[in-house]
């Protein structure tokens, strides 16, 4: 499991980005846990998440608060 994190400059729109901070407060995340969240819940519904022998994914599920 790799828990090296690369850094990523991201254009978005400032209504997005106010849609997705609110979201994040409400869970308890920060923006960038939030967007890697949803991220990952993209990649596993589209069933792109690389899995381990016993099927689960070799990677944390969820970001925790930062």
């Amino acid at each position: 499991m790799s828990t090296d994190k690369k850094a990523y400059p991201l254009r978005i729109s400032v209504d997005v980005l106010d849609l997705v901070q609110r979201w994040a407060e409400d869970e308890l995340r920060s923006v960038n846990a939030q967007i890697e969240y949803v991220l990952r819940d993209a990649l596993k519904k589209s069933g792109r998440m690389p899995r381990d022998a016993r099927g689960k994914p070799p990677i944390p599920d969820e970001p925790g608060p930062e």
